[in-house]
């Protein structure tokens, strides 16, 4: 904008415009999750002695309590639109609020989130950082001279990457839902992981690509290519490890949310502080296609030992210092 010859309070301007849009969709379509279950006295069913009893002392006996019945009546009614728009809800004065402070950073220490957080940490600081610091550079240099204007044109290319990947969002759902009939409807969380394996190595080529096109000045359709192969496996690895970790530890979610935020945001920060000083010493393809590519399929490889021990490492955190302060800290509607 500011090399278009806009003043710099445009970007303001479009910054709150979108903010504003987003708070009043998220006023609209993002309802209250805090969902609290009342407590059910356990259910009890006559036996058939008992009944027996009644039937010999003369008493007209009852039928049995319909269990279908009786759980679908302690389920509570579904709200209504004009309902979910309440901006207050309940409070939950159960769990302690400094150890509900601690409990988000334990999460660091669980290998599936930290998997998680190493991901968007590496896609957030190789999309947001290396590839928007980068390109502007060359692009304006010889041989291209493109205008500043049409310098982040690059979104471009995350653009095609997202939508080519959007279509295919269900396929880790569907091949868990397949591989939970098969195993005679139980679920296990490793189930969907490889819906990852067909782009496991689309995003490190990518950035082999982009690294090795910046470094010998080839053609600007390569630098469109590295980004749109990388943010298309991204996609992936974004949606599919986190309903991972969700489907391990599903009922402590917003505490495990809260160490993921920060833990991306320190990781892709540490990523693109020293970018341009790593890139002028050691050159694009060293740094980029070298270095951040070696990371990133370290990181897409680690799929493969989720899959084959996520369960035993599932057990192991549970049975350890970890898992035994989540248990003295739970309260009745978190259990790890």
């Amino acid at each position: 904008m500011l090399a278009g010859g806009y003043s710099w309070r445009l970007f303001f301007y479009v910054e709150a415009a979108f903010a504003g849009a987003l708070l009043i969709m998220a006023f609209f379509f993002v309802e209250e999750s805090t969902y609290h279950r009342p407590q059910q006295s356990p259910l009890q069913n006559p036996s058939t002695d008992s009944l027996q009893a009644k039937e010999i002392a003369g008493e007209k006996s009852q039928p049995p309590v319909q269990l279908e019945n009786v759980s679908s009546a302690s389920v509570p009614r579904r709200k209504s639109f004009l309902e979910t728009l309440k901006p207050w809800g309940e409070i939950d004065h159960e769990p302690e609020f400094f150890m509900t402070i601690l409990r988000s950073f334990t999460y660091f220490f669980v290998p599936v989130v930290f998997w998680v957080i190493a991901t968007y940490g590496l896609y957030i600081g190789l999309g947001a950082l290396a590839f928007n610091y980068t390109f502007p550079i060359k692009i304006t240099a010889p041989p291209y001279n493109w205008s500043e204007t049409n310098s982040g044109l690059i979104a471009v290319a995350s653009f095609i990457g997202y939508f080519l990947a959007l279509p295919l969002t269900s396929t880790s759902d569907r091949l868990a839902a397949y591989r939970t009939k098969r195993n005679n409807g139980i679920r296990e969380a490793e189930m969907r992981l490889p819906a990852l394996f067909p782009v496991l190595l689309l995003p490190p080529a990518g950035l082999i690509v982009y690294g090795f096109t910046a470094q010998r000045d080839l053609h600007w359709a390569g630098y469109f290519a590295g980004v749109a192969m990388n943010q298309f496996g991204s996609y992936f690895y974004f949606t599919f490890t986190l309903a991972y970790a969700v489907d391990s530890y599903y009922a402590n979610t917003s505490e495990m949310l809260i160490a993921m935020n920060l833990g991306k945001q320190a990781i892709s920060f540490g990523m693109g502080s020293y970018l341009l000083d790593w890139i002028l010493s050691r050159g694009y393809a060293v740094v980029i296609s070298g270095i951040f590519g070696g990371v990133l399929l370290v990181n897409n490889l680690m799929v493969i030992v989720f899959l084959l021990w996520g369960k035993r490492i599932r057990r192991w955190t549970a049975q350890s210092w970890l898992g035994r302060l989540h248990n003295r800290t739970a309260t009745k509607d978190m259990t790890h």
